[in-house]
């Protein structure tokens, strides 16, 4: 840290996890709407157990190295800000939705767009700008106003609300991060792909790494940079920031981690033969993507994360909105999907 910047250290640390999540995504199959629609139209549900496979090993990791006081999870802003349960089931539901008529969510656009898919790149683009827009934009003073989110004044989550019920930590820990891996693991199809499971692990492994990072750059920062998880809303944004102009957004773990999602998936697509440049021949397809991609970026802050960012960073951390949110983005995603694939979609 005396020679190099500590923002470089956070974006390689994120650079790490986002190559190693790149690569699951293309040689794992790991992936929320492809997940939800082989699930609900395909009926192969190998790719919705293999989330239990990738929570699973983020929970016990993260849990398990917090519990040996090597992540801060005080640090991060799961469980720094006060959980707004409206928040997490309205930003959940725009964002799944949005998600459905984009035809991916911010973390599967940057992995397509790293196979050389050009409307994916116009996704990503228009997500960041409207998670701004959200953010620290026109529509901040509203989103505030609707959705608070204060800082909080003591501990919270899930582990801190059941242990002040008397049940122990760990027990909690073991439990959810088991089941979820028993859930995956009891499905013989999945089973039956080994190689789809062991980059699920790795999924789990790269939010665990995120965290144990910058943990260790926080507390040897004093708290000059955040503990996080991988996140593909409001990151999106402040790389954009950063590529257009670096003294005004600064290096961050942010800008790390989306980099390293799009270079994994690139060497993932490369090694698999997938690799080839798309664009769209349709109008009315790209602006239902744009569309989607615009809810998205509005969503994902509202919620304070995305598919990913809520539903594995956050969940790992065992924070409520992890679930909730998760939840809310598969009903949004559903509703979606529905609306595309039943003919309803408007002119």
């Amino acid at each position: 840290m005396d020679s190099i910047p500590v923002g470089v250290l956070a974006a390689l640390v994120g650079l790490a996890g986002g190559i190693v999540l790149g690569l699951s995504a293309r040689l794992g199959d790991f992936c929320t709407l492809g997940a939800l629609e082989s699930a609900i139209y395909g009926k192969d549900y190998r790719r919705l157990r293999l989330w239990g496979i990738v929570l699973g090993v983020a929970i016990l990791g993260t849990q398990g190295l917090a519990i040996a006081g090597l992540v801060e999870l005080s640090g991060s802003f799961y469980h720094s800000i006060v959980w707004n349960p409206l928040g997490s089931i309205v930003g959940g539901l725009v964002f799944g939705y949005g998600m459905a008529m984009a035809g991916n969510c911010g973390f599967g656009a940057l992995v397509r767009f790293g196979g050389g898919d050009l409307r994916s790149l116009v996704v990503v683009v228009v997500m960041g700008i409207f998670g701004f827009v959200a953010l620290s934009g026109p529509l901040a003073p509203l989103r505030v106003w609707l959705f608070p989110q204060p800082d909080a004044t003591g501990p919270q989550g899930i582990v801190h609300d059941l242990g002040s019920l008397g049940i122990p930590a760990g027990a909690t820990v073991a439990v959810i991060g088991l089941g979820a891996l028993a859930w995956g693991l009891m499905h013989g199809p999945l089973r039956a792909r080994p190689a789809m499971i062991a980059w699920g692990a790795a999924a789990g492994l790269a939010v665990t790494w995120t965290f144990l990072g910058t943990s260790w750059l926080y507390d040897h920062s004093l708290g000059e940079v955040l503990v996080e998880g991988p996140s593909f809303t409001a990151p999106v944004g402040r790389t954009l920031i950063y590529l257009m102009t670096s003294t005004a957004g600064g290096i961050t773990f942010s800008v790390g981690s989306v980099v390293g999602v799009m270079l994994g998936a690139l060497i993932g697509s490369v090694r698999r033969g997938l690799f080839r440049w798309e664009a769209c021949e349709d109008p009315r397809e790209l602006g239902r993507q744009v569309g989607g991609a615009a809810l998205m970026g509005v969503g994902g802050v509202v919620a304070m994360g995305c598919s990913v960012g809520q539903g594995v960073s956050a969940f790992a951390t065992l924070a409520w909105s992890g679930p909730v949110t998760l939840a809310a983005i598969a009903a949004g995603a559903a509703l979606g999907l529905q609306q595309l694939i039943g003919g309803y979609q408007p002119e």
